[in-house]
């Protein structure tokens, strides 16, 4: 074994839990470190603290002079709790967080000094815009970029510093983060949402999107995943033999968490309780060293922001513990990837989840429209849904026979299956009387019976009803929630919108009754969305023929889905509902496919590195050592010595013929990097590095993995999956 893996499974082996006393209950620890409503009406004046919660919870506008007050408000509160520096803390299109940090500390002269912070600095601070991914909206030379308070999130204290959740913009307004395009999603769905609850309820005057995420991942002991060059530089290993054993026994999924991994949850449970982060469920996933979290769902922006902090959080937390977090989709071959599963629902003002069947025909109804018109919004924008979760660690994941395929469809069940082809099956035209008795007491009235526990699931499906919301299975566990919830949340408001105006037409325009222009409506749009619904097996090679018989798209690698996000369809759809312009979609899109291809050129530069540097040399090392022991036997045995050393003959050209294939293999990736990296249209490089560059990763990776097993243990130089997967 040589000596640097030795060394890190020595160390790793010699680890002992970090055990954290827990000496609170949880919900007395839960939100201490949050500008929450409790800390604001004990730090806040009462003008001040109403100001806050009218924009929370009706967008209105703080004035510069109240911000002022909040501010000061909010730094003694963070004093208190022992900050000393505040920043705004941000999404950039970077995939990770951003944060500034500056101190309270101002002098004022004489010698003297005091804490200060204003509502400007509140409300608004200026990073670098240009330094941040910006598709060419900014210029090297043109630096200036804002971030503004979003007073929905509420600012928290990690260590020593306030936390204040904000959104970036450049200077000339185009939103460069997450957040800003989410938020106005969020306030697209949350109008079109309310003026369709009107039909139903005229009380009903705000609309929350809920989510609720589920945080796949891996834990692997941080010496052995720093002795790794492609998990320290790519997320994920390049090359590695599957061990013997790997998950074909079930043995790990919700078995006995092991002793350090539950000593890093709890530290990590705890900072989230501090943090307001409800974290709710922990448990094994099905990989070996594979774990999962999730949490209570809360409103999007916030549950986006809170997963935003759960995931610079558990790098640290894991540090304490000595370990490597990895939110790679598919960080070693052979074994599961790690989803992000996200659950999603509509819920009103009164109290009302839309998503949930009622006890009444009417509210039944109400769940019908927005159930139909969520899974008509899918049907009609099924390639921007499969746009929103491209990236390039994820196409290991989709498809793969763990997770949903890159084909969109919509699980609903049986019983909903039958309920919607009742529905489809009433006489076309105006509904007459004891058709639309027959019809709620049948149809609508059966509703009540689909109860949470009563409608499968299929982990198959990439976009599934689970009893009172819809789970957005497909995206990666790497990815910014925002992503996804932007386009789900834009795509549903623009159907709704499209709804109303069909419903409003049948009243007005025909004089039908408002429940019998519903059910026309609905009834038009079962019909119009059948081809996205599938209640079987998604990984079986019958569903990929017959999605293409229904027209269903099957993007299988980022640069071909993330074309959707440009179409003129997309382009107006994000618009119309002013999420956003042309200048941001398009800039996204090149963002996008520019990290695809930087992605791939670095897993290349590392790939080859590895192969050339480590692998190879091992190797010649080794048929060195066979090399003599044929000599040594050509000395003893003489021309029969081939007898004796036919083993060896044969391992020193199989050792040979993997060598030759690695470094022919290694020449011809870096010629294809090159002319891909020549290439101007990011469109062009960005496919040359899919079809071109990568798909010579696995024939490097196979000669490598051949080695593996040829080559004397002792002088193997990278700590190999039997250690990675399960030294605890």
């Amino acid at each position: 074994m040589s000596t640097l893996r030795f060394n890190a499974i020595k160390e790793s082996l010699h680890r002992k839990p970090v055990y954290i006393e827990e000496n609170d209950r949880r919900s007395e620890l839960f939100g201490k470190n949050v500008f929450n409503e409790a800390a604001m009406r004990q730090f806040l004046a009462k003008d001040a603290y109403e100001s806050v919660m009218d924009a929370v919870q009706n967008g209105t506008k703080i004035e510069r002079v109240v911000a002022d007050h909040i501010s000061a408000g909010m730094k003694e509160w963070a004093i208190t709790k022992g900050a000393t520096h505040y920043t705004h803390w941000f999404q950039p299109l970077t995939g990770a967080t951003a944060e500034k940090h500056d101190s309270f500390f101002e002098t004022i002269g004489g010698g003297l000094a005091i804490e200060k912070f204003g509502g400007s600095q509140l409300v608004q601070q200026e990073p670098d815009a240009s330094s941040f991914p910006n598709g060419g909206i900014r210029n090297t030379f043109e630096a200036r970029g804002y971030t503004a308070w979003d007073p929905t999130s509420p600012a928290f204290i990690y260590g020593t510093t306030l936390c204040i959740p904000t959104v970036f913009v450049a200077y000339t307004g185009e939103a460069l983060d997450y957040k800003t395009p989410l938020l106005r999603a969020l306030q697209a769905i949350d109008n079109a949402a309310v003026a369709v609850c009107k039909y139903f309820d005229k009380n009903v005057k705000k609309v929350n999107a809920s989510l609720g995420w589920e945080q796949e991942y891996f834990l692997v002991d941080s010496a052995l995943a720093y002795s790794r060059p492609d998990i320290v530089l790519t997320g994920r290993t390049l090359l590695g033999h599957s061990p013997a054993k790997g998950q074909q026994l079930d043995d790990h999924y919700f078995g006995s968490i092991p002793v350090r991994a539950l000593s890093f949850m709890r530290d990590l449970e705890t900072e989230c309780m501090l943090l307001g982060i409800p974290v709710k469920t922990r448990h094994n996933e099905v990989a070996p060293n594979q774990f999962e979290l999730a949490p209570i769902y809360d409103e999007a922006n916030l549950a986006v922001d809170h997963n935003s902090l759960l995931m610079d959080l558990m790098d640290k937390v894991a540090d304490r513990h000595n370990f490597k977090v990895l939110f790679h989709e598919k960080p070693f071959a052979g074994v599961n990837g790690s989803g992000k599963h996200n659950n999603w629902s509509l819920g009103t003002n009164t109290g009302v989840n839309l998503l949930g069947p009622g006890k009444t025909p009417m509210s039944n109804l109400q769940f019908l429209t927005f159930f139909i018109n969520t899974i008509k919004a899918v049907n009609d924008n099924e390639e921007l849904l499969r746009a929103s979760i491209a990236s390039a660690s994820n196409d290991h994941r989709l498809g793969a026979n763990e997770a949903p395929p890159a084909i969109i469809s919509v699980f609903i069940g049986d019983q909903l299956t039958n309920v919607l082809n009742e529905l489809e099956n009433v006489t076309t035209g105006k509904l007459s009387p004891q058709e639309k008795t027959d019809l709620k007491l049948n149809v609508v009235g059966k509703i009540p019976d689909v109860l949470l526990d009563n409608t499968d699931r299929n982990r198959t499906s990439p976009f599934a009803f689970t009893g009172n919301k819809f789970e957005f299975r497909a995206v990666g566990s790497k990815a910014n929630c925002a992503n996804a919830m932007t386009v789900l949340n834009s795509i549903v408001a623009k159907q709704l919108i499209d709804f109303k105006k069909e419903v409003d037409l049948l009243i007005d325009k025909k004089g039908m009754k408002k429940d019998d222009a519903i059910f026309n409506v609905l009834r038009e749009y079962i019909k119009k969305s059948k081809n996205i619904l599938f209640e079987g097996n998604g990984y079986g090679e019958a569903w990929h023929k017959e999605a293409k018989k229904r027209g269903l798209s099957n993007n299988k690698t980022t640069p071909e889905a993330l074309k959707a996000r440009i179409s003129k369809k997309s382009l107006a759809l994000f618009e119309e509902l002013g999420v956003m312009n042309k200048v941001e979609s398009e800039a996204r899109y090149e963002i996008e496919m520019e990290e695809y291809a930087l992605r791939i050129q670095i897993e290349g530069r590392v790939l080859g590195d590895i192969a050339r540097n480590h692998i190879v040399p091992t190797a010649v090392k080794y048929q060195n050592v066979l090399i003599e022991n044929v000599k040594g036997l050509k000395e003893i045995y003489g021309s029969s010595y081939k007898k004796y050393a036919a083993e060896q003959l044969n391992l020193i050209e199989e050792i040979s013929g993997h060598i030759a294939t690695i470094n022919a293999t290694v020449t011809k990736l870096i010629n294809e990097r090159r002319k891909a990296n020549a290439l101007m249209d990011i469109d062009k490089k960005a496919h040359d590095y899919c079809n071109k560059v990568k798909p010579l990763f696995d024939e490097i990776r196979y000669s490598c993995d051949k080695l593996e097993l040829l080559v004397d243990d002792e002088l193997w130089p990278l700590t190999k999956y039997r250690e990675l997967l399960f030294t605890r």
